[in-house]
């Protein structure tokens, strides 16, 4: 971390700050949050490929308001961060003045033991906050992939994992939050109807409608056994069959998870020959020869021993040969099928039409593309290489929207390199975006918190 002695030479040789009052901004952001947490940021210091000018790490909810205080009287923007698993999601804000690092906005609230509830920072990270739950046998039903995440990083960026298929989404475990509001004052969200409604507001918000400081969540009981119930697949259609057949059995699965990869193809016969795919128009004539990688099904069950054996001995019967269990989830479980520099969707779609979409995906990007995700609540990922070109990305993403808007579902670019994303339309079609542009105006009236990180430029 820079000294104020170096930070004041670096602002007045730095192009970025020189001008007036940048000296005085360094200073008092030192004032702030103390001299080894404020400096001028380096070249890792960016959102979306956009460049952040200070890097301040406040060391609580008051020094958090100072910051968002100094931001206002400045007219300068502001842009959250917790471990930046995600910080290259989305749209580049229009500016990152000052990146504001919650890193020391952390700490797990004390709570009776079997408490309902805990009260954890934003900048807390979430296994942390799994690990010291445990040793009381509770746990937060969150399993966000990004390893490292923060608490406040995934409920900013709508973050969910496998177990979002029975307890739901991240959001959905409010019970309530407190966040500063982009003038600096500290707003609790919670206790009612109307509270709750605006804590949600600020999910997947990637900290364009306020800084997040605290997360009230439900808690529950570790469950006393887990078994994963792996089925090997081969196509899309196949999947849609398996998923219909788990969610008709009434298993109470916890989670439902698919793993497409892109060597997936028709299952091959005895013979050698590939799987007939004429149950699905669009890929007659594609069946391949030789043999094919399969792709992997699998259904988590969480219970007393006893129920869980039962359930997963249907399950086993109900899928038929091949099928195995285990007491551990396999390599994949909790993790993206995207790499950096990826172009990374989210397809989101009614269960019943998922095959459909990722038909539509394989048709437009002429081959499968590796899939992952819950295939129990059709919201899945894929990715594109990075090596695929910003204007075949538009027109791919074109023909699979076209698809999906007949269907009521959308696919949203989660990441991209900086060409891509300045080609193409990240969010598609948004049916509330109205709604998002008045809640901006009301939060934010001055767009001082990561403006344009929202779709609509907002």
């Amino acid at each position: 971390m820079c000294t104020m002695t170096a930070m004041a030479a670096a602002a007045s040789s730095t192009d970025s700050t020189d001008r007036p009052g940048a000296l005085d901004i360094t200073r008092r952001l030192t004032e702030i949050c103390g001299p080894p947490f404020a400096r001028l940021a380096g070249p890792a210091d960016e959102v979306a490929g956009r460049p952040a000018r200070w890097v301040a790490v406040p060391g609580g909810p008051h020094a958090a308001a100072e910051v968002l205080r100094l931001a206002a009287r400045h007219d300068l923007s502001v842009v959250p961060r917790g471990a930046g698993t995600k910080i290259d999601w989305g749209a580049a804000p229009d500016r990152v003045d000052i990146m504001l690092d919650t890193g020391r906005l952390a700490g797990i609230g004390h709570r009776a033991v079997g408490g309902a509830t805990v009260e954890v920072g934003a900048g807390t990270p979430l296994r942390a906050v799994q690990a010291t739950l445990e040793r009381t046998g509770r746990r937060l039903a969150l399993d966000a992939p990004s390893p490292g995440a923060t608490l406040g990083g995934v409920l900013a960026a709508g973050e969910a994992g496998p177990l979002r298929h029975r307890h739901g989404t991240p959001c959905d475990q409010l019970v309530g939050l407190r966040y500063l509001a982009a003038g600096g004052d500290l707003v609790n969200a919670g206790g009612g109807a109307e509270g709750l409604e605006l804590a949600r507001l600020l999910c997947g918000s990637q900290g364009a409608l306020g800084v997040l400081v605290t997360a009230a969540l439900r808690v529950q009981a570790v469950p006393a056994s887990r078994v994963w119930v792996t089925r090997p697949v081969w196509t899309p259609l196949e999947v849609h069959d398996l998923v219909r057949t788990v969610l008709a059995a009434r298993l109470d699965p916890a989670a439902v998870e698919l793993d497409l990869p892109a060597g997936a193809g028709p299952r091959p016969q005895r013979d050698g020959r590939a799987e007939s795919m004429s149950r699905h128009p669009s890929m007659t004539g594609r069946a391949t020869t030789g043999p094919a990688h399969a792709g992997s099904l699998v259904v988590l069950l969480e219970g007393g021993p006893a129920d869980v054996a039962e359930r997963a001995g249907k399950l086993r019967s109900l899928f038929g040969s091949g099928t195995t269990t285990g007491h551990s989830a396999p390599v994949w479980w909790r993790r993206y099928p995207f790499a950096p520099g990826d172009t990374a969707l989210r397809i989101e779609v009614p269960i019943g039409d998922l095959h459909a979409a990722v038909y539509a995906l394989r048709d437009a990007a002429g081959g499968p593309v590796p899939l992952r995700g819950s295939a129990g609540l059709g919201v899945v990922h894929a990715a594109l290489p990075g090596s695929t070109a910003p204007d075949r990305v538009a027109s791919i993403l074109a023909a699979v929207r076209g698809v999906l808007l007949a269907r009521q579902g959308r696919c949203v670019v989660v990441s991209a390199a900086e060409p891509v994303r300045r080609a193409v339309d990240l969010w598609g079609e948004l049916s509330g975006l109205a709604r998002l542009r008045a809640v901006k105006e009301h939060l934010d009236p001055h767009r001082r918190l990561a403006p344009g990180r929202l779709p609509g430029g907002l």
